[in-house]
């Protein structure tokens, strides 16, 4: 196979690919508005097809167009493009869609039609800048005319690789453009033919990039793709118009941490790839074969398996079978230590769309009575408190579990898991109705 691998073969490739395969529209970099940080054309192109007569309320003069785009590039710096894209954004008297969500699949009619009439943009050398005209990224994704991904590309027959491509965010692409800006993009990718890494914030040299690579053989990097490049997955996996939406809506986050200072600080969350894959792949076969399993889920020091559990909840209560039924009434997430407890309870709330999702077991069996009752949709708890949980797990007949186990903190390997087979040895047929994940990150759904 002979594949053109310069940096501008790789980008035709990309747009190649995403244009023929994955259905995106080819962008103008003349459509890029860099003050207001918007492809207008397409965002107007949007705005008429799906709500024509904000459309029309909007661009009834120039006036109210500047106004409108002042309005949207504000909402974003202050909320971040995650929640606009989500939520919209209001203007005046209207409330403006600026995305519809992929649709379930026993969706509506309406809901499928509109998920159709998103935009996904691939747009080459975007001029973001308004003091240095030339300056220009390689490439960009946006929805419906909002950018939400750019990309610096390189290759390893021209002498350069990603390492070049993340000193190029560092050094050349200036924090302070708005392009740039904190929550503006969900992600920028550096990437070559070998090998892909990506950030959320960039901050100059102080930027950190973290790998998005599909690893190999138990270590770094990616393994040898016969059929084309080592990183085509990116492109043709996880910029699919349905990845891309289900990471949007499912994943990326702005949450808030605290420093030692106490200090709170916003961090945008997108997932990488390790992180995609265990919860797409456990959710899949929990569609696949209902409730029962047990699996067994590794994660090194440091690879993000709070956020993993997180999005791993999340889905698991929203799953439905063939005939619409929840195929978990509640997901418990069970840790080996109280402040364990409290840091993944925090953690699964700042992911929550809507409040009140998640309750903490602290007074034991009747407060866990009750919210297995009341149908609480995610439970957190200690190890201390299981035999209370098996108990009332016995007495809801026809509710199914996901029991998600963090044993990754246990002094001892293993402690958390036999406490727990102890005690749903002495509950006669516990397993019957649920899943149980074992991860080191230990899950049990």
């Amino acid at each position: 196979m002979t594949t053109d691998t310069t940096e501008k073969g790789l980008e035709t490739l990309i747009e190649a690919s995403l244009l023929n395969e994955a259905g995106y529209e080819k962008g103008a970099p003349s459509d890029y508005d860099r003050t207001s940080c918007v492809d207008r054309v397409k965002l107007f192109a949007f705005l008429a097809d799906t709500q024509p007569a904000i459309h029309g309320r909007i661009t009834a003069s120039t006036l109210e167009t500047d106004k409108f785009l002042k309005r949207l590039f504000d909402q974003i710096r202050d909320r971040g493009i995650v929640d606009v894209l989500r939520k919209g954004v209001k203007h005046g008297p209207d409330t403006i869609a600026l995305h519809y969500p992929n649709p379930a699949s026993d969706a509506n009619a309406k809901a499928v039609a509109n998920w159709s009439k998103n935009l996904f943009t691939l747009t080459r050398q975007v001029r973001y800048s308004e003091d240095h005209k030339s300056l220009a990224l390689d490439m960009g994704i946006f929805l419906n005319g909002l950018p939400i991904a750019t990309f610096e590309l390189k290759n390893q027959f021209t002498k350069q690789n990603v390492q070049h491509a993340i000193k190029q965010y560092k050094e050349d692409r200036d924090p302070k453009e708005p392009l740039f800006a904190f929550g503006r993009c969900l992600v920028h990718f550096a990437l070559d033919d070998n090998l892909v890494y990506m950030t959320t914030h960039l901050r100059g040299w102080q930027t950190s990039f973290l790998p998005f690579n599909l690893g190999n053989e138990g270590g770094a990097g990616n393994p040898v793709n016969p059929d084309g490049l080592k990183t085509e997955y990116l492109w043709k996996r996880i910029l699919t118009k349905a990845s891309l939406a289900n990471i949007l809506e499912k994943y990326t986050q702005i949450v808030e941490e605290k420093d030692d200072d106490g200090k709170v600080k916003r961090k945008l969350i997108f997932p990488r790839y390790h992180q995609l894959e265990v919860v797409r792949q456990l959710l899949t076969d929990a569609v696949q074969h209902g409730a029962g399993r047990r699996y067994l889920i590794q994660h090194s020091a440091g690879s993000g398996k709070s956020n993993s559990i997180s999005w791993l909840a999340h889905q698991l209560v929203e799953l439905t079978d063939e005939t619409g039924k929840n195929i978990f009434d509640t997901v418990i997430i069970v840790t080996d230590r109280r402040n364990l407890d409290k840091q993944i309870r925090d953690n699964v709330k700042q992911f929550a769309h809507v409040a009140g999702v998640v309750e903490a077991i602290t007074e034991g069996s009747k407060q866990l009575k009750e919210a297995l009752e009341s149908g609480k949709k995610i439970v957190t708890t200690t190890v201390q408190k299981f035999p209370f949980i098996v108990e009332e797990m016995g007495d809801l007949p026809g509710k199914r579990f996901a029991l998600l186990i963090d044993e990754a903190h246990s002094s001892q390997s293993g402690e958390t898991a036999a406490k727990m087979n102890a005690a749903l040895a002495e509950k006669k047929g516990a397993y019957r109705n649920m899943s149980m994940i074992l991860r080191h990150f230990s899950i049990l759904i």
